[in-house]
């Protein structure tokens, strides 16, 4: 039996350098990753600073990196809502502004045809100043993470890394996943990184590393429980657990409404809105738990090569 190369490449996902990336993105220089705030003195919106970002650390790796514009607006806030749920649709008059979805891939060797999807919302919230560590700046920089270590790998299967944008209307993962189903692309697994290792006070104060892995149609249960399966085999250590959404939602819905029903969405506790600080301005980079991103990357890396390697 061939060697196992899977436990090489989740030893090589460096925890420092997710922690690097994520305060650069959510704390310092980028206080937040939003088209109508520009920070003083700098010549675009904080957004198009994370986009550069991201565009450079790609092609550093040997990554071309293509970008598609959406047209959106930055929400209202209704601060009469609960603080999480703040967010309210922006009034007629409010500004159009372009929003880029960033694009790199991986070509595959033998089945090129067959596109391994991890995507991410790069975007903090547009109708509040929030630092959006959590919810997304963990799932962008696991998403960049996993780019890295598969720098150099020899993929039999193509893997394609999607940057949108969610806190802004629309989600610009609408257009990514229409023009997927346009062109016929065969997606046959998608992954949404989302606020991973976010959990409850509670959880935090027990020392927990959850991991749920949600899917919305019956098929993708398989790609629930093999990211299950990977965290058992590989000795990850988190609590991973499956939930089923009801309907379409998040990024990951995005795609299932276009027929795409291999997708699930990889996020911390059963859900972000048990995190205290989901959607606040309190959604610091110092409170991410940086172990349980690294877990939760890795979990998500190895499936990702179990596909490659297998198929499904």
């Amino acid at each position: 039996m061939p060697k196992d190369i899977i436990p090489r490449f989740l030893e090589a996902v460096d925890p420092a350098r997710l922690k690097r990336m994520l305060f650069h993105l959510a704390k310092a220089p980028l206080p937040y990753r939003k088209l109508n705030y520009t920070r003083p003195g700098a010549s675009k919106n904080s957004l198009y600073e994370a986009d550069d970002y991201i565009r450079r650390k790609l092609r550093a790796w040997g990554y071309p990196v293509e970008k598609e514009g959406v047209q959106v607006q930055a929400f209202a806030r209704d601060a009469t809502k609960p603080k999480a749920h703040q967010y309210a649709v922006p009034p007629e008059d409010a500004p159009w502004y372009t929003a880029y979805n960033l694009y790199a891939k991986k070509k595959g060797a033998r089945y090129p045809r067959d596109i391994i999807l991890l995507l991410a919302h790069k975007d903090s919230q547009s109708w509040v100043d929030s630092p959006g560590a959590y919810d997304n700046a963990v799932g962008t920089v696991a998403l960049l993470e996993i780019a890295r270590v598969l720098k150099d790998y020899r993929a039999r299967r193509s893997i394609s890394f999607l940057f949108c944008n969610e806190e802004h209307r629309p989600w610009t993962s609408r257009t990514a996943a229409r023009n997927c189903r346009e062109r016929g692309d065969n997606l046959i697994a998608i992954f949404n990184i989302d606020s991973i290792g976010g959990k409850s006070q509670e959880e935090i104060d027990a020392g927990k590393k959850p991991n749920v892995t949600c899917y919305t149609e019956p098929e993708a249960e398989r790609l629930a429980n093999l990211m299950a399966e990977v965290n058992d085999v590989y000795g990850i250590g988190l609590a991973q657990q499956t939930a089923r959404h009801d309907k379409p939602c998040n990024d990951d819905g995005s795609f299932v409404k276009e027929g795409y029903k291999m997708a699930v969405h990889n996020v911390g506790s059963s859900g972000p809105y048990r995190d205290p600080n989901y959607h606040t301005e309190d959604d610091r980079p110092e409170s991410v738990d940086i172990d349980n991103v690294r877990m939760a990357t890795q979990a998500t890396l190895a499936a990702v090569l179990r596909i490659d390697r297998d198929g499904l």
